[in-house]
């Protein structure tokens, strides 16, 4: 079994050794920070149960299961990702992990390269060919996601901010962020975004700067120029940090995973002929995962025999 617990979609898998999938569960976001745990962990258990259902089969059946969920990496969250999976699957063993190294092991088909993420937030993660994993980036918000969907929106309504006094460049942005948001004037900006928190409706502004970075506007095209260059940086540090200076690239995320300003404009910069297309999906990568412990776990008991 894979589990895949996205920011905006989860996604439950029973498959065969030959990954063919035999059952599935789909919801929405099973993201904890969003949430809380106790309704993730509702979310998963009852979806896993459907996939069984769907495949047939009875939860003893299931023999490894592998999950990854966003804000909840095996890092930090080992002991609540077994709590979660644990109850319903009591022969399975149990293989805690996290959204991006699935998705890496989705899109590569083994556990090895760099991953760049853009959507909410921005990471890179990466695995050599030694198995030594590192992370760059995904420091949230408030510390970092630089060439996010959130970065991207918020430095829009800076720059909005800044040419209606005459600080910076006019730009088209302004006239179409404040239609998106049904604000009437700029300084209700204030108000809208200090009242409560925004950060998924700042994050939901990027595809409109990508847009008029694309329609030639020249501040949307600086902003998205900016998050190029921050999106390589963490992808040139991963190299170096993992001494992996030809690493093979997979791009995730909704901000990079079809052509627009900023994913073609990545590309350029990191000499890719086109935008890399995903061997699997992230919750196949959890599959992947899970089958490799088994394997990991029958070579121990036989050589023990």
């Amino acid at each position: 079994m894979g589990i895949d617990g996205g920011g905006s979609n989860l996604r439950v898998v029973v498959a065969t050794q030959d990954l063919r999938v035999v059952g599935e569960g789909h919801a929405g976001t099973a993201n904890p920070s969003v949430i809380g745990r106790e309704a993730v962990s509702a979310l998963i258990r009852q979806h896993m149960q459907t996939a069984i259902g769907n495949a047939h089969l009875q939860p003893a059946d299931i023999r490894a299961v592998c999950i990854g969920v966003a804000g909840a990496s095996a890092d930090h969250s080992a002991d609540w990702l077994y709590e979660v999976v644990g109850p319903i699957t009591p022969n399975a063993k149990i293989r805690p992990s996290a959204d991006q190294e699935i998705a890496l092991v989705g899109a590569h088909g083994k556990r090895e390269g760099i991953l760049i993420l853009a959507g909410t937030g921005s990471v890179a993660y990466g695995v050599n060919p030694a198995g030594q994993a590192a992370v760059v980036g995904g420091w949230g918000y408030l510390l970092g996601d630089e060439g996010s969907g959130y970065w991207l929106g918020l430095s829009a309504l800076k720059a909005v901010a800044q040419a209606i006094e005459r600080r910076a460049a006019e730009t088209s942005l302004t006239k179409i962020v404040l239609h998106e948001l049904n604000l009437e004037k700029p300084r209700d900006l204030i108000r809208w975004l200090y009242m409560e928190p925004r950060n998924v409706e700042i994050a939901q502004l990027a595809p409109l700067v990508i847009e008029q970075a694309d329609a030639g506007d020249a501040v949307a095209s600086g902003l998205v120029a900016d998050a190029v260059q921050h999106l390589a940086g963490h992808v040139t540090a991963l190299r170096e940090i993992l001494d992996f200076p030809d690493a093979p690239i997979a791009f995730a995320g909704g901000l990079l995973t079809h052509p627009n300003a900023l994913s073609l404009g990545l590309c350029r910069h990191l000499h890719l002929p086109a935008i890399p297309v995903p061997r699997y999906a992230p919750v196949i990568g959890a599959v992947l995962l899970a089958l490799d412990m088994l394997a990991s776990s029958e070579k121990e008991s036989s050589c023990s025999h």
